[in-house]
């Protein structure tokens, strides 16, 4: 079997920490901010982390040892 090819999508949304955690940069934080709440614009501005639902497929998307 050859190798699987890295997701070309996915390694330029979401980076595998060390402790195995799939973390990507929240939405809504590019055009239109003057409009946002304070709120929205806050939280946004942190990374979240992918639920252990997703992080298995995602993982599989990207190379991670």
């Amino acid at each position: 079997m050859p190798k699987q090819k890295t997701h070309s999508g996915a390694k330029k949304r979401f980076k595998v920490t060390g402790t195995g955690l799939v973390k990507y940069q929240k939405t809504n934080k590019r055009h239109r901010l003057t409009q946002k709440d304070h709120k929205r614009k806050r939280i946004a501005r942190n990374m979240g982390v992918a639920s252990s639902a997703n992080s298995a497929t995602l993982k599989e998307l990207l190379p991670y040892k």
